[in-house]
């Protein structure tokens, strides 16, 4: 009878340990680059900003260029809080300025998500890269030098129509940077065919 109760209790000790150490959600392993770009391209797809913002560095924020070139004076950063609630946001930003008229592109975020960042399926994108740049055009590429150190995941569409011979091309940028052994989104540039 003892050998029962000993062995009963060695049972009941190995399935309480077990489960105290179960991963939860605040103790699961950290996302590699793959699957933390895998799963913010998914995040914008679905328009899920809250947990997209669970992403975005929580002092640096993340950085929106409509175009290849990242101004620095005239980009928008929103922080983690600003994301969670840029959807249902009213505030209209000026996030730079239009390819060709030179005019601001004053929106607001969702707004601006329609046209310089989910404008096209990027969860199915033709193309993906890391740390080569696909889109080409006459903007200057300036990420490197703005982001040294991080890398950059782009999701690219070489052309829509034929006859446009690939000046139709779209691409979506993200830039991660590794800190804590945690992956961040710090920019998420646009880019297109530019004048």
């Amino acid at each position: 009878m003892k050998i029962i109760y000993s062995s009963i209790f060695l049972f009941l000790l190995a399935l309480f340990l077990s489960t105290c150490f179960l991963p939860s959600e605040r103790t699961k392993s950290p996302l590699s680059l793959e699957d933390t770009a895998e799963e913010a391209i998914q995040l914008l797809k679905t328009k899920d900003m809250e947990r997209l913002s669970e992403h975005i560095h929580p002092n640096d924020g993340v950085r929106f260029s409509p175009y290849g070139y990242v101004d620095l004076q005239e980009d928008v950063v929103f922080t983690t809080e600003q994301m969670k609630n840029g959807l249902t946001d009213e505030t209209v930003y000026q996030w730079g300025y239009f390819d060709g008229t030179g005019e601001p592109i004053k929106m607001t975020f969702k707004e601006y998500y329609d046209r310089f960042v989910y404008d096209e399926d990027y969860v199915n994108a033709e193309e993906i890269s890391y740390n080569k740049r696909l889109g080409h055009g006459n903007s200057i590429d300036n990420t490197k030098e703005v982001y040294p150190g991080a890398t950059i995941v782009e999701y690219h569409f070489p052309g829509f129509i034929e006859e446009y011979e690939g000046m139709d091309w779209r691409s979506l940028r993200f830039v991660l940077i590794e800190e804590n052994n945690r992956w961040y989104l710090v920019g998420i540039i646009h880019d297109e065919w530019t004048s």
